[in-house]
């Protein structure tokens, strides 16, 4: 059974990283991607077109989208009994103290900056992966 990622992520250049750093897993990934985060609750809610989308296992949520903020998105998830046992890793640009305090006090699972550098990224999306998806036992739906 593959592991189910949401992806909530409003940058094509970080989407296609990820997708390539997932491409090499030993494990199987099904990766689904919304670019804000209206999509990623309408996702979430299995709302309109995404009714028959999978519950992910986890949500990989950068910070700084359009529409609805991953602060939003990650207060919302984490006030939604149905939704607030899903894992939540914050993987954004901003390294600033009080976006991670806010994670945190959030209830965020994780909170990682996104590197610059291509192969830098690819190492932490697979250290992720490898943490996430082989060492943590993932809460049932």
């Amino acid at each position: 059974m593959p592991i189910e990622v949401l992806l909530v992520e409003d940058n094509p250049g970080d989407v296609l990283l990820t997708k390539i750093a997932l491409e090499d897993s030993k494990i199987s990934v099904n990766l689904n991607v919304v670019e804000d985060g209206v999509e990623a609750m309408a996702f979430l809610r299995k709302q309109g077109k995404y009714i028959n989308m999978p519950h992910p296992d986890i949500i990989l949520l950068d910070f700084n989208l359009p529409r609805k903020d991953g602060r939003e998105v990650l207060a919302e998830v984490k006030a939604d009994k149905n939704l607030k046992r899903i894992p939540v890793v914050v993987l954004t640009t901003s390294q600033a103290e009080e976006d991670i305090l806010k994670a945190y006090n959030l209830a965020a699972n994780c909170y990682i900056s996104k590197p610059v550098d291509f192969d830098q990224f690819v190492k932490i999306v697979q250290s992720i992966e490898n943490f996430w998806f082989t060492v943590v036992k993932l809460p049932p739906e």
